[in-house]
């Protein structure tokens, strides 16, 4: 008979247990424990990387700020403003009336205005000399010359459709000092006499650097020139302003639109120096200052690097507890790539806060536009985020390979 051999023992086999999964809040809880139980020196950790971001933001908004108000200041002297005009020849060629309406059709042309020489005379009153006033020119004016030629009234108001049709005069800045008008107010004679009948002055003009002989002029409405000095509708001068990206391709096409019959007689003034000024100064880069805040973003990420990595060697009792109630090493790294994300963006939003009221304040006391570039903001706490994350990956690695006979050893 054979012999009957015991079977083997049937092992059992251990259940096999997986750790729990953590929530978003639950990573975040356990991120933030080192933070709320190291508290000063999680503060200094962050002040490092609040360094950081204050001074990125400070150093591209300050020069921002800067750059915007000579950026504004370079408008003021018109980059933009092209002058158009009749060379002088014999016999005489004048422009038609029509000219400044085909100059506006010109695509990139955002303003047209136009003065026209009316040959007349002025003078303080009907008693005073001629010749005392030779230097002042009497000039036929349209109510929209104001903004093209970026000039203001010092004292009373412009011509406009209200005063249009009554004889009204505007005297540029020397003209008013020539003619005795300091300013304009209740009780003082406000007449002048020009050919044969008397203007009221209603406005005098600041200083106009664009246009100096506008300074040197008497400005009548349009109509009321033709109704009473005898104005023929011809402008002498054309004021354009056009987009500053094109005031180069409008000043070549400028001469055949206002003139298409005679082209070549037409000046077109070249556009101001201080466009190129402008152009050089829009495309100039704070590289130093962002180099600098690299810097201290970096300098403010190492630290951050050394507190996590202190705070593993310091916490290896709570790593081993955690590792043997059965936390895995995954667990253990997002615990403390958390942390550190935490202390940086903490820090981040701290310095971000920082730098955008410093260079407010700044810029405030300088009397300077306040521009705050939103991508150096966004930037800012994004950058933070990523120094925290980078600094936190060896500390957090580091973290996860200790098993929990080491890490309790350890303590």
């Amino acid at each position: 008979m054979p012999t009957l051999r015991p079977s083997a023992p049937v092992r059992a086999r251990a259940p096999l247990t997986r750790p729990a999964r953590l929530s978003p809040r639950d990573v975040l809880v356990l991120g933030m424990l080192g933070i709320r139980t190291r508290k000063v020196r999680a503060a200094l950790s962050a002040l490092g990387i609040s360094l950081g971001i204050a001074t990125m933001i400070v150093v591209t908004a300050v020069p921002a700020s800067s750059r915007q108000a000579l950026l504004d200041q370079l408008s003021a002297l018109g980059p933009n403003m092209l002058k158009v005009e009749v060379q002088k020849q014999d016999p005489p060629v004048a422009l038609d009336a029509g000219a400044p309406a085909r100059a506006s059709r010109i695509g990139p042309v955002t303003a047209v205005s136009a003065v026209a020489n009316t040959h007349a005379t002025v003078h303080r009153s009907d008693r005073t000399d001629p010749a005392d006033y030779a230097g002042l020119t009497v000039l036929a004016t349209r109510d929209d010359l104001l903004p093209v030629i970026n000039a203001t009234v010092r004292a009373g108001r412009f011509l406009d459709r209200t005063n249009e049709n009554f004889p009204t005069v505007v005297l540029g800045s020397v003209a008013a000092a020539r003619l005795g008008f300091p300013g304009l107010g209740p009780g003082k004679p406000n007449q002048i006499f020009i050919n044969h009948d008397w203007f009221t002055v209603v406005g005098i003009l600041a200083r106009t650097p664009l246009s100096p002989d506008i300074d040197r002029s008497v400005l009548v409405g349009w109509h009321t020139a033709e109704r009473q000095l005898r104005f023929d509708g011809h402008p002498t001068v054309l004021y354009v302003k056009a987009r500053e990206s094109a005031v180069e391709d409008v000043q070549a096409v400028l001469p055949a639109a206002v003139n298409p019959s005679l082209p070549g007689v037409v000046q077109v003034s070249r556009p101001s120096d201080a466009l190129t000024a402008k152009r050089a100064t829009q495309s100039t880069l704070s590289a130093l200052f962002l180099a600098l805040a690299a810097v201290s973003l970096l300098v403010g990420g190492i630290g951050v690097a050394n507190t996590m990595v202190i705070s593993v060697l310091e916490r290896r009792r709570e790593i081993g507890l955690r590792r043997a109630l059965g936390a895995h090493r995954g667990q253990i790294r997002l615990q403390f790539l958390t942390e550190s994300a935490a202390l940086s963006g903490l820090g981040g939003a701290t310095g971000t806060l920082l730098g955008v009221l410093a260079s407010l304040g700044y810029a405030t006391t300088q009397g300077w536009p306040p521009v705050i570039p939103p991508a150096t903001v966004a930037a800012g706490v994004v950058g933070s985020l990523l120094v925290g994350v980078a600094a936190g990956v060896y500390p957090a690695v580091k973290a996860s390979r200790l098993t929990p006979t080491q890490a309790l050893a350890a303590s």
